[in-house]
């Protein structure tokens, strides 16, 4: 599984990764390894999924954190997140 992750403030991406996980394991379990991994490397606190963000995610495979997703302040408009590449066992 590949999921993108970008940072976005003012219609410009401020920073991006792209986390490749291999292992076996459920899509969700990857998903949250995968946020763990971009909340340390950008030093970012976890963000909220809300119920808008599962369904989204359900529909489209991608999502965005805003203000409302984080406790703390951030300094980007959101964080989007897009399942690129999906490993079918």
């Amino acid at each position: 599984m590949r999921i993108w992750f970008k940072e976005w403030k003012e219609n410009h991406i401020l920073r991006d990764l792209t986390v490749e996980l291999h292992e076996e394991d459920t899509r969700t379990h990857k998903i949250f390894k995968a946020m763990d991994e971009v909340c340390q490397a950008f030093d970012l606190a976890h963000p909220i999924w809300l119920e808008s963000n599962v369904k989204e995610f359900k529909k489209r495979s991608a999502t965005r954190f805003t203000r409302d997703n984080f406790q703390d302040e951030i300094d980007f408009d959101y964080l989007e997140i897009q399942i690129l590449e999906e490993d079918f066992w």
